[in-house]
């Protein structure tokens, strides 16, 4: 059997290593010149004012909730297809949590999903609302704003698979992170993320009270007062250990740098797939991409009439590993979840349940090579066969 291909992957090449390399052996292993530098760079690629490094994108979460205030009998709205983080970091600061559906084409959160979730969170306190860039597909931001806008309500972006994605607006392209249209946009730098740094995140904001307080948040609710002695802090509020090393910033530092390079292979294999996928149609197609979102794809998801073919998903995923394939599901409605079906009640969400139905993940990173394509459309057409 050919190699293994997992559904993703990190990039680490020996320029990565020799700035992990360095960093050890800097005067600084956390809290140095390497955070702020990894946090500099970011902020420039995604146009943003902010950015503030965090020990991974749960933490870059639920910082969003508490930076904004948000508490017990607040309400966030989340998109039933997303992982679970995204509605979690809600009840961590004891909110409560109404899930919009989704598009069953493309997993969106859409203008009519979510003014659907407003009217069923109608007379209560909407105070946040959490569209996320599925597989790297940017949501019809101006649109979800603007109704946010009128629940008295902001957006904060999940976009742990948006990096490098941008969106259309009239005549512009406007970077995912650069929060034109959010308080605040949240990223994930695990292993299978567009750049890694084994585990980290960030916040961006152009918000500078909201940045200060998410420093403040991230290091145990610590500040240092101005032309105090160099020993002196003082705690506010309680905050988390949310930092990030200097290690893994180095390291994200080094991946930031090939962004351009991983965008570009991602988009050439995301081609190869739609052209090499195109005979399966209409048993097998690519999640349909908004018309104003240009992505960087982080996962290349399929849908398949499972129906249709007489298959169960099982079956396909267990063919396609047993020729060297891997896949994964994203994701199980979060809605359908003991936890929040204990919460909630029972709560039907066809667009969510219609996506989660047919969805299957199929490998897509840069180390991919260019006959790795045919290689996985070949073994799909032979199980589904």
């Amino acid at each position: 059997m050919s190699a293994w291909l997992p559904y993703g992957r990190q990039t680490i090449e020996d320029d990565d290593v020799a700035a992990v390399v360095a960093a050890l052996r800097d005067d600084f292993l956390t809290t140095g010149p390497a955070v702020e530098a990894f946090e500099q760079d970011f902020r420039q690629v995604v146009g943003a004012d902010h950015a503030v490094a965090c020990s991974n994108g749960t933490a870059a979460l639920h910082m969003t909730m508490l930076a904004a205030g948000i508490g017990p009998g607040d309400v966030c709205i989340v998109p039933a297809i997303t992982f679970l983080a995204t509605a979690n970091c809600a009840a961590y600061v004891g909110a409560d949590v109404v899930f919009a559906d989704v598009d069953p084409d493309s997993g969106l959160m859409t203008p009519a999903t979510l003014a659907e979730a407003l009217e069923r969170a109608k007379g209560r306190r909407v105070r946040a609302v959490l569209p996320v860039h599925l597989r790297g597909d940017v949501c019809d931001l101006p649109a979800l704003a603007a109704l946010a806008e009128s629940a008295g309500a902001i957006i904060v972006e999940d976009a742990p698979h948006a990096l490098g994605s941008s969106l259309r607006v009239g005549n512009q392209q406007e970077p995912v992170g650069g929060c034109a249209h959010s308080a605040m946009a949240t990223f994930s730098f695990h292993p299978v993320k567009t750049i890694a740094t084994g585990e980290g995140g960030m916040v961006t904001t152009n918000d500078a009270g909201l940045a200060e307080r998410l420093r403040r948040l991230r290091s145990h609710g610590m500040s240092r007062p101005a032309g105090g002695d160099p020993w002196v802090y003082e705690m506010v509020e309680p905050g988390f250990n949310y930092r990030l090393p200097d290690i893994l910033c180095a390291l994200g530092r080094s991946q930031l740098a090939k962004l351009p390079r991983f965008g570009a292979r991602r988009r050439v294999l995301t081609q190869a797939y739609e052209t090499a996928l195109a005979p399966l149609a209409p048993r097998v197609r690519i999640a349909t991409r908004p018309e104003a979102s240009d992505p960087v794809l982080h996962l290349m998801t399929v849908l398949i009439d499972f129906a249709a073919i007489g298959m169960t998903r099982r079956a396909v995923v267990d063919g396609l590993a047993a020729r060297g394939v891997g896949t994964q599901v994203h994701y199980i409605p979060v809605h359908t979840q003991p936890y929040w079906r204990a919460r909630n009640g029972a709560l039907s969400l066809a667009g969510a349940q219609a996506w989660y139905d047919q969805c299957l993940t199929l490998p897509l990173f840069p180390g991919m090579a260019d006959d790795d394509v045919a290689r996985v459309v070949d073994a799909l057409t032979e199980v589904l066969a």
